[in-house]
């Protein structure tokens, strides 16, 4: 997969603009992200909140499962975007690796800027995934 400069920062674009509707009342820390799949079609997710905190949702999820939601499972890229650069947290990074540990993962902070790029792999190292699931 190839990505340019440009794309990448387009993606950073759509996961801090997705950020303003976070709707994170309590943490004050609102997240975006972006999810652009094989196909080229973009998802967009952000983190919601709850009094009750398990119930929260994270943006990443939100944009993956709004995209498996409409058929999609498999991805190029996603972006995530918080105030200080952050990176998924690790139920997140379970459900990423789900889709493809190759799949590009671009951090970046609430100006816009690309912090940090890597991996699922990377973030996820020795990741449970399906292939663990097969017994003989």
């Amino acid at each position: 997969m190839t990505i340019t400069t440009q794309e990448k920062q387009s993606l950073i674009v759509f996961a801090n603009e997705a950020r303003r509707r976070a709707y994170a009342p309590y943490s004050n820390y609102p997240v975006g992200a972006a999810l652009r799949t094989k196909s080229g079609r973009i998802y967009t997710g952000v983190n919601i909140e709850n009094a009750s905190y398990p119930q929260t949702m994270c943006a990443e999820r939100v944009a993956i499962f709004k995209a498996v939601s409409e058929g999609e499972t498999e991805f190029e890229v996603i972006a995530v975007v918080t105030n200080n650069g952050g990176s998924p947290c690790g139920g997140c990074r379970q459900v990423m690796a789900e889709f493809g540990l190759d799949t590009l993962v671009l951090l970046g902070n609430g100006n816009g800027e690309l912090t940090r790029e890597t991996t699922v792999q990377d973030l996820l190292p020795e990741a449970f995934t399906s292939k663990h699931l097969i017994t003989e």
